[in-house]
């Protein structure tokens, strides 16, 4: 389960409404009939048009400087196996949505402990992603994309004379290349904005900053992590217990669905193996067979080049031979299972 928070894009061009969030929200929608269409929902109701979305969250801003986020943006996004897990059904996503909620209300340091009902929140399940910048696939195709476009470039010059060469060698490099590319879908080699292949069922969750009353501010934010201060002469609770709230999440789905997590999948082995990718891999070795076989076909998902756990015998071997391409495994995991401010 990779869960992010983003807090609203502020500056000279970005508005200071919700409008152009939730308009990139409704992307999926615009290409399919009204009776296809996915609504918002919140904790109570569940067909919620844009436009409510949109006035709800620009009229709860209240006594917000211009230079302050007035929405954060919640992005749940299971694993395919976790799809799996629950069939891919909408509606159990949504129940698990509001439980997800309940444990991100909890999860605010205060005083007097924060409700799910005070939160203003509007979520929209999303069944599609494009490939971007990012991903493994983009990454490991760029290099031969590039010297394609040197080719394409000198070929061009080839043909009108300003540069010497043989145009049908040049074609057949690029051809080959074409050919070489690792990552294909349709025999087509993968660019970004690609539609993804797969599940790829998620959730946004557009969050006002204020709660329900208009009142009380509810930043999670790196700047408001767990701490206390002084106010008037009293000690204050504030801040946002993000590890708590990560944490609580993945129980929350391994309780609802009696889902068996294995610990590559675990918030705490992602910060491990950011932090210390020696006791990470370590730990992964030291798993009971069963559970380091489905841990190290998981890993290989992520383009870390993991050797059957038996070949070779030597733990230590294994973790030289590996390290360097979980190491790089560790920047994907760290983007999609941390707060980005």
């Amino acid at each position: 389960m990779y869960i992010t928070i983003t807090r609203q894009h502020l500056g000279e061009t970005f508005s200071q409404s919700a409008a152009d969030f939730v308009d990139y929200l409704e992307k999926e929608n615009k290409e399919l009939t009204p009776d296809q269409q996915e609504f918002f929902f919140n904790q109570q109701e569940d067909q919620i048009d844009p436009k409510t979305v949109v006035q709800e969250i620009d009229a709860n801003t209240d006594r917000l400087k211009q230079n302050e986020p007035k929405f954060y943006s919640l992005t749940i996004n299971p694993s395919q196996r976790e799809l799996a897990a629950i069939q891919n059904d909408p509606e159990k996503l949504k129940a698990y949505v509001r439980e997800v909620m309940k444990d991100y209300a909890a999860s605010f340091y205060r005083q007097e402990a924060v409700r799910v009902e005070q939160l203003k929140y509007f979520a929209k399940i999303e069944k599609q992603r494009t490939y971007s910048g990012r991903d493994r696939e983009i990454r490991e195709n760029r290099p031969y994309r590039a010297q394609i476009a040197k080719l394409r470039n000198d070929l061009v010059k080839v043909n009108r004379g300003a540069l010497q060469g043989n145009p049908e060698h040049i074609q057949r490099d690029i051809d080959r290349l074409h050919k070489q590319m690792p990552h294909k879908l349709d025999g087509k080699p993968i660019e970004e904005g690609m539609q993804k292949p797969g599940t790829q069922t998620h959730v946004h969750i557009v969050m006002s900053r204020k709660d329900v009353t208009n009142k009380l501010s509810l930043s999670p934010g790196s700047s408001y992590r767990e701490s206390q201060a002084q106010l008037h002469g009293q000690t204050v609770k504030r801040g946002f217990r993000r590890d708590e709230f990560f944490q609580k999440a993945e129980k929350t789905f391994d309780r609802m669905f009696q889902y068996n997590r294995n610990y590559v999948e675990s918030y705490n082995a992602r910060k491990t193996m950011d932090k210390d990718p020696k006791a990470y891999f370590s730990k992964v070795m030291g798993l009971p067979a069963s559970k380091r076989a489905v841990a190290l076909k998981l890993l290989s998902k992520t383009g870390a080049k993991v050797p059957l756990p038996n070949i070779p015998k030597s733990k230590v071997a294994v973790a030289r031979k590996t390290l360097a391409q979980l190491q790089k495994a560790a920047a994907l995991a760290r983007k999609a299972s941390s707060i980005e401010i």
